[in-house]
């Protein structure tokens, strides 16, 4: 059951609410996505008030409904909210035709725990019929209550001379990111769990029923044991690029299933993968991308790491990066340099007409030397490079040089 709960008990709001809104007002269908526990089904039922009947596929009754007459279960005046679709992909059939009846806003709004475009059990996605969004686990910003994410937008529309001011009147608090890692953004270990023995069963149940039922949705998983260990060996290797005939090796593993493995993953929305910057788009397709997690709590978790490295600080910042761009109606991509020379920058974020490198250091004292790669980056592209932003776990906001300014990690996220 999907529950966020703010201290006096009323849901917190998410960042993803104003698209979400937009796109009922828009579409006959909306189809949230996202991993189990991130506030889907609280997320659906705050948004949309009124005569609306909510189907879940969780209960028996439904489901069994689901598969054997769908049309029974969706038909009817009122608009319907579709909880857990991937139990029974076959829904959607129905959902297209009765949209086909009927084609006002809001007639459907789907949620599900994989990305049904993915799914080879899928043979209908509602193309043309429906608006696609992803929940990811909550940003800082929502578990302080603001229903936001990072400062990205305001940095791309301000003038990069303001961004040190811009940043200094922040007020949000700052935070150890130890802490924050350490916690995650799934709603109920994030908010209402301030042990670390209380998340490590929380997360240890989470597992089980990820690998024990909703991969049953996704796919067949006869290893469940050399599953799991794949999970392992990725969550030990954040911000790292992807080699699977490396990984497939390291664990003994052939890499057609390796392959395999990691597509599942990133369906059930575990695995991020970040795409290489690259000007020749179809050389993005073929260069290796970056690994990380969903929820950097989650991946520890996995990893068996109790002590959180500059790696989680990095996925920290690339989480709040997904949630921002996902919700989005303008196109943005979130991208990572490197060079065969092994220059690199942690993330590019491209929007059109405009990139704006940012580099992640587990350091409270950036030096110029650490602006290098940044400096590189925009001698190569000096039209579109916007300045560097370097976020580091110090305290001060400063322009290390003329183009490259360092910003704390907590007056951003």
């Amino acid at each position: 059951m999907d529950i966020i709960h703010s201290m006096n008990d009323h849901p917190l709001p998410r960042h993803v609410a104003d698209a979400l809104r937009w796109r009922l007002s828009v579409m006959p269908a909306t189809v949230v996505l996202g991993a189990r526990q991130t506030g889907k089904s609280t997320l659906a039922l705050r948004l949309t008030p009124g005569p609306r009947r909510l189907v879940s596929l969780d209960a028996f009754d439904a489901l069994d409904l689901a598969r054997r007459d769908p049309m029974a279960l969706l038909a009817g005046p009122d608009p319907v909210t579709l909880d857990e679709v991937q139990r029974e992909p076959q829904t959607l059939r129905a959902a297209k035709l009765l949209i086909d009846s009927d084609r006002r806003p809001g007639r459907f709004l789907i949620t599900g725990s994989a990305n049904l475009l993915l799914m080879r059990s899928v043979g209908e996605t509602l193309a043309g019929r429906a608006a696609y969004l992803t929940l990811w686990p909550m940003t800082r910003r929502e578990q302080m209550g603001e229903g936001a994410c990072g400062r990205w937008d305001d940095l791309l529309r301000t003038d990069p001379s303001e961004w040190r001011d811009l940043l200094l009147a922040d007020h949000a608090p700052p935070e150890d990111w130890r802490e924050l890692a350490a916690r995650g953004g799934f709603p109920v270990p994030a908010l209402q769990m301030n042990t670390p023995d209380a998340r490590r069963i929380w997360f240890d149940g989470y597992v089980r029923t990820y690998l024990e039922r909703d991969l049953q949705a996704v796919s067949s998983i006869s290893a469940l044991p050399d599953f799991r260990r794949l999970m392992q060996a990725v969550c030990l290797r954040l911000g790292r690029l992807l080699n699977q005939t490396e990984l497939g090796r390291d664990i003994a593993m052939q890499q057609p299933t390796v392959h395999r493995y990691l597509n599942i993953l990133e369906t059930s929305y575990m695995l991020v993968r970040v795409p290489a910057f690259s000007v020749n788009r179809t050389s993005r397709l073929l260069k290796m991308p970056k690994l990380y997690w969903a929820d950097t709590a989650l991946a520890m978790h996995l990893a068996g790491v109790d002590v959180p490295q500059g790696a989680h600080l990095e996925n920290i910042v690339l989480h709040d990066l997904i949630v921002w761009r996902d919700a989005r109606d303008e196109r943005a991509e979130v991208l990572h340099w490197r060079t065969v020379t092994g220059r690199e920058i942690d993330f590019i974020i491209e929007r059109p007409g405009a990139l704006l490198p940012v580099e992640v250091k587990a350091s409270a004292h950036p030096s110029v030397g650490d602006t290098r790669h940044i400096r590189a980056f925009r001698q190569e592209h000096p039209e579109a490079a916007l300045p560097g932003l370097l976020l580091h776990t110090g305290a001060t906001v400063e322009w290390l040089t003329a183009d490259v300014l360092a910003a704390p990690w907590w007056r951003v996220l």
